[in-house]
C-alpha cells in the first residue's frame, strides 16, 4: 500500500506521517516513509535548492519541473521498489503538492501538472491521500513555534 498525507506547511504533516508509520508497524507492517522532495542524495540536493537558496531567482515552471524531477527520482529509488516487495510506503507529500502549489496557487495549468506528474512518476499514484487542514493561524503559530526552537 501507497499512503500520502498532504497539506499545507505547519497542518502537521511529519508529526501524522510518523504516527501512522507508528501504528501500522504495530500492526506488523514493513513501512517505509520519504518526504517528498527528499529521500534521495538528488531530491535531498533539489529540497535544499528549493527551500532553502532564497538568493537564487527561480521561476514557477522552472520550481515545478525541479520537484517533478526529484519525485521521478523518489519513486525509482525508494517508491516503487519498496512497494515491489511487499512494503508500506508513507510519503509526506506527493503529486497533489505541486498541483496546489504551483496550479491553483502559482497560476501554471492545472491539467498539465497531472500530466508531466503522470510522466515523472510513471502512474505511480497513492492508495490514498490524506490532506490535513488546520486553520491558517493555527499554522502560521506552528511555524513560528519551529522557527522559535531552531533559532
Amino acid at each position: 500500500m501507497f499512503f500520502s498525507i498532504d497539506g499545507g506547511d505547519g497542518t502537521g504533516k511529519t508529526t501524522q506521517v510518523a504516527r501512522f508509520s507508528e501504528w501500522l508497524r504495530a500492526r506488523g507492517d514493513d513501512v517505509v516513509t520519504c518526504r517528498d522532495p527528499g529521500s534521495t542524495p538528488l531530491g535531498e540536493a533539489v529540497r535544499e535548492l528549493l527551500l532553502r537558496r532564497h538568493d537564487l531567482r527561480i521561476d514557477r515552471t522552472s520550481e515545478m519541473l525541479l520537484y517533478m524531477a526529484a519525485r521521478a527520482q523518489l519513486v525509482e529509488e525508494v517508491i516503487r521498489p519498496s512497494l515491489e516487495v511487499g512494503k508500506t510506503v508513507v510519503s509526506d507529500r506527493y503529486l497533489l503538492a505541486n498541483v496546489i502549489y504551483q496550479g491553483y496557487g502559482g497560476g501554471l495549468d492545472v491539467a498539465t501538472l497531472w500530466s508531466l506528474g503522470e510522466v515523472a512518476t510513471g502512474g505511480l499514484m497513492p492508495d490514498l491521500t490524506v490532506v490535513l487542514d488546520v486553520p491558517a493561524e493555527a499554522a502560521a503559530a506552528r511555524l513560528q513555534e519551529e522557527l522559535d526552537r531552531m533559532e
